[in-house]
């Protein structure tokens, strides 16, 4: 039996004890006010995340992958994170990965057990092809999760960067990861579901680091998303509005470049700086790794 006693997460919550005789009104009160707690037990790590962020872009730069691992709710919550930044950001589906013990079938079922096995979170690093260039984040709320520890462990033998996210106090996971993330959250309104206050906090962390990461890597012009995908009629008037945003030009003007680039950010400097031309362009914008202010400044 493994003794789970002294994890941070595990233990009872003494302000919610009488959650289940509480009115709707109180109870979803307790919750709330514990809710309130996470944003500033993710800001006392913000050095930690900072830290991360910065390994996440040099990695990208360098050719790169963020891998996010985990079980549960934290694995879930990685794959959310990881699946939303090829629409926002424009980048390919192998960019940001999300990993979950039990593979596509854990999303949606509960598949527990697997979360002990170190040697399945070997398997599913090799089945991607894991190289020293990638960085390797674990999410665990416990911090103690056989699987994303192997991760970690394996992903350091193999010469990747390693961080992790944990919610709970001097961790083990902490103690293995290079880049140590500790959004300490305390005891949950029910005792041990870390769905709760810990989720709160590792998608509020997992949206920081992937957010951060991007604008860093020439993604965002001001606080807009150059690069999101014109996927869908919504996203189409979103580009629209990007680009009149920031050029000032006419809705005629803008829907006339973005057809002509099929690009948001092409679309943007090819109107800033009258080059037609996708491929002088592109040359710019490569050689000041897709980012725009940089780009302009060197023509300007």
């Amino acid at each position: 039996m493994v003794d789970i006693s002294k994890i941070s997460t595990e233990k009872r919550n003494e302000n919610t004890k009488n959650i289940d005789i509480a009115s709707t009104k109180d109870m979803l009160k307790m919750i709330n006010e514990e809710d309130k707690k996470v944003p500033l037990a993710v800001e006392k790590a913000i050095d930690q995340i900072a830290l991360v962020v910065d390994h996440v872009t040099e990695a990208f730069f360098h050719g790169g992958r963020l891998i996010y691992i985990g079980a549960g709710t934290s694995g879930r919550l990685g794959v959310l994170d990881a699946s939303e930044c090829p629409p926002t950001f424009g980048v390919g589906n192998d960019m940001v990965i999300g990993l979950i013990a039990g593979g596509d079938e854990a999303l949606r079922y509960a598949i527990e057990g697997v979360e002990d096995s170190k040697w399945q979170a070997h398997q599913d690093l090799k089945a991607i092809h894991l190289t020293n260039k990638d960085i390797v984040l674990g999410i665990a709320a416990s911090g103690r999760t056989p699987y994303v520890i192997g991760a970690v462990e394996y992903a350091k033998e193999v010469g990747a960067k390693t961080a992790c996210i944990t919610t709970a106090e001097r961790s083990e996971l902490a103690k293995v990861a290079d880049y140590p993330i500790e959004a300490i959250t305390g005891a949950e309104p029910l005792t041990g579901s870390t769905r709760m206050k810990s989720g709160t906090a590792q998608k509020l962390i997992l949206n920081m680091i992937t957010t951060a990461s991007m604008v860093k890597i020439g993604k965002v012009y001001e606080n807009l998303m150059i690069d999101v995908q014109m996927s869908n009629n919504k996203l189409v008037s979103r580009a629209t509005n990007i680009v009149m945003e920031i050029t000032g030009c006419t809705e005629e003007v803008a829907e006339t470049y973005l057809a002509k680039y099929n690009s948001v950010k092409y679309a943007i400097f090819g109107i800033i700086s009258h080059i037609e031309e996708p491929e002088k362009i592109k040359e710019l914008l490569e050689q000041h790794n897709g980012n725009i202010r940089e780009s302009l400044k060197a023509i300007f």
